[in-house]
């Protein structure tokens, strides 16, 4: 019976394609006739435009525009069938509506396919309201809704394929554990230089994540290896084709960690059929915001020097301002300095005497604006009130000492000046430092975008209207109070508490959520990415009571001390050189510095071993051999982890805990933890 379902499959499989081969004989005919067309539009514009009147002129470049946008449509479709024809679908399922007599076979693929022959659907979207039921259901009842309204019925069979390059490799069928053999199956693959799409194996508790359309704030706190990442994007490509008619790609912006991680996630998308997302980074957004004009420490400067330096006073400033009652002083320090620095009296501009009472009530009325766009407001109010009264003109002169006249009644110039007297109003002078000559350090940065916000104004970010933060847990309180005011738009904001790489500065969902008002909370708790010997060391690291691991078996984690530096470095060598003669396509050595990282980089290229070195200055995400901190890893996998340095100097501290846990939740299927001397307490 299985041989006999599996033939009738392989004939269903060539019909499809012979489909989808026709259809885009059709598209190519039409890219080809729309290109003649378009060709003899252009040579007569170009023959004719002397003698053309206005009119005319317009409805052929009309013309020419159309063509050139029904070739760009025609062009996607070529596309999204191209990649159809090696993968036409991935998923079978057999409904019977309530009432009906017969069950329809249901096909599901990575796109839709209408066949406008037999006109019906022979490819069902995996985002379409029906395909729901393909991740939600087993055999039996089963229900999804449709814009006319919920639709039931019974579940008869349901098979899962992979079809690669237009082949069938596998099938299978109405198993109970169809998800846990196709999941076992991909997950046991090895890792590639870019995140894939996980389309054919979301699971149950992911689907209503993906799916969820009435949270204007969803926040995702995932264990490590939940493929949260994945999911909110996966989630990103649902509304695109949900609300196609009102959203579109460059309507949404992703905030990610760093370029690299930029590179790691960029074909997700892509092979999803939707256009590439901006991508932007909380320093590129202050960096926007302040025009420019000041000059900061970067994130991972930050972290890095918190990491080789244990500077207590400069920990003791970051946590301060990581907190809800920073805010809060500075929203009082504020509203002080807007109700006591202005200053008003009474004002000459030439002969013409302004009273100190029409200044401070023209202030006062213009309470709904940010304080320094009064001033020139209050300017121009005094100069139409001198045009009313005294019957003359301002000079040009005149207008320029007014401003500057009416500037100069608040007690403090600028943004800078501000942000230095709030410390001196709050009593704590020493909390702001500079970094460099006359910088400011990243945790001084977004109290400066808040500060600006509120005192010179910027202007919410109304083009966007989804943003997507990914590693929520790296953000401090301030820096979600000044994105909450900059992009009033939905969000889809996910992390993991237990992966911060600077635990003075970090948030939980819980603490977003308060400065979110009306957020939903949604946990994944289980852990895909690693074996489940990994899971278990990693476990005895950081103990995480909500992760659920996938019950994937491998090699036993490798623990190997060693009695000097220098026999470490020749151990990690030769792993190298090992892995370079095996099976597996990545190998990530994750070091706790980035002088570390640096460091055995260095030792391998002696050693004539091609390693990658990945760092604040990286761009691209490669395969094979990569050195890194464990701050540039975060977000990524790799087939093979080996963690140097692990002994009780390196990794002693709560933070120092979490940075090892992230490194070793790096791993798929292979890890290896090295040290010298004393063994890290964590792993005792």
């Amino acid at each position: 019976m299985e041989k006999k379902s599996k033939q009738q499959e392989l004939k269903h499989l060539e019909k499809v394609k012979d489909r989808l081969r026709s259809a885009l004989e059709v598209i190519e005919d039409n890219i080809r006739k729309q290109g003649r067309d378009l060709k003899e539009i252009k040579e007569y514009l170009y023959e004719n435009k002397t003698g053309m009147d206005r009119m005319e002129k317009f409805q052929v470049r009309q013309s020419v525009n159309q063509g050139a946008a029904s070739g760009e449509e025609a062009v996607k479709r070529k596309k999204k069938i191209n990649r159809l024809l090696g993968s036409p679908y991935f998923g079978r399922m057999d409904f019977a509506k309530d009432g009906s007599e017969e069950p329809l076979p249901l096909y599901i693929g990575i796109h839709s396919f209408f066949d406008e022959e037999k006109n019906t659907n022979i490819i069902y979207d995996w985002r379409a309201p029906v395909s729901g039921m393909f991740y939600d259901f087993g055999l039996g009842r089963a229900g999804y809704a449709s814009p006319s309204g919920k639709v039931s019925g019974d579940i008869s069979l349901k098979r899962q394929f992979r079809i690669r390059n237009g082949r069938m490799e596998y099938m299978l069928e109405n198993s109970a554990n169809v998800y846990d053999d196709i999941l076992q199956a991909e997950l046991s693959r090895s890792s590639g230089s870019k995140m894939k799409n996980i389309v054919a194996t979301i699971q149950r508790d992911q689907n209503p994540v993906i799916r969820n359309e009435e949270s204007h704030e969803l926040i995702i706190q995932g264990v490590a290896g939940s493929g949260k990442t994945s999911i909110a994007l996966h989630r990103i490509a649902f509304l695109l084709y949900r609300y196609k008619d009102s959203i579109k790609s460059g309507d949404i912006l992703i905030i990610s960690p760093n370029r690299v991680y930029s590179d790691y996630i960029a074909n997700v998308l892509p092979e999803l059929g939707e256009e590439k997302i901006p991508q932007t980074s909380m320093e590129e957004i202050a960096e926007r915001a302040l025009e420019g004009k000041y000059r900061f420490q970067g994130f991972f400067s930050q972290v890095s020097a918190l990491l080789e330096n244990s500077d207590a006073e400069m920990q003791e400033r970051i946590r301060f301002k990581s907190t809800n009652e920073f805010i809060s002083l500075l929203d009082k320090y504020l509203a002080y300095a807007e109700n006591e620095y202005f200053q008003p009296h009474d004002l000459w501009v030439g002969k013409s005497l302004v009273p100190k009472w029409f200044i401070e009530e023209k202030y006062l009325s213009l309470h709904r604006l940010p304080v320094f766009k009064r001033f020139g407001m209050i300017a121009t109010s005094i100069e139409e009130n001198i045009g009313i009264y005294y019957k003359r003109e301002v000079s040009s002169r005149e207008r320029q000492q007014l401003l500057k006249d009416v500037k100069a009644m608040f007690h403090i110039g600028g943004l800078r000046g501000l942000y230095r007297d709030f410390y001196q109003w709050i009593g704590r002078p020493g909390f702001l430092k500079p970094y460099g000559r006359s910088g400011y350090e990243y945790s001084d940065i977004f109290p400066l975008v808040y500060i600006k916000l509120r005192f010179e104004g910027i202007e919410p970010q109304s083009g966007v209207k989804h943003l997507l933060i990914d590693e929520m847990q790296d953000y401090s309180p301030i820096q979600y109070a000044v994105i909450s005011r900059l992009y009033p738009c939905k969000k889809t904001i996910l992390g993991d508490s237990n992966q911060t790489v600077n635990p003075y500065g970090s948030s939980g969902a819980e603490s977003i959520a308060r400065l979110l008002p009306g957020a939903d909370i949604v946990k994944l708790r289980r852990s895909y990415r690693s074996t489940y010997e990994i899971t278990r060391l990693a476990q005895r690291v950081l103990a995480d009571k909500d992760l659920i691991p996938v019950e994937r078996y491998g090699e036993k984690p490798v623990i190997r001390g060693f009695e000097s530096d220098k026999q470490e470095v020749s151990a990690i060598i030769k792993s190298a050189g090992e892995f370079s003669t095996g099976g597996l396509r990545s190998f990530g050595i994750v070091c706790r510095t980035e002088r570390l990282a640096k460091l055995i980089h260095r030792e391998l290229r002696a050693a004539g071993i091609d390693a990658e070195l990945l760092d604040s200055e990286s761009t691209l995400f490669t395969q094979g051999i990569v050195v890194t901190a464990v701050h540039m890893a975060k977000g990524l996998e790799f087939d093979q982890v080996l963690v140097p340095g692990v002994n009780s100097k390196n990794y002693h501290s709560e933070s120092d805990r979490r940075l090892l846990y992230i490194a070793c939740t790096r791993a798929m299927h292979k890890l290896q933890v090295f040290y010298t001397r004393e063994l890290s307490p964590f792993l005792r």
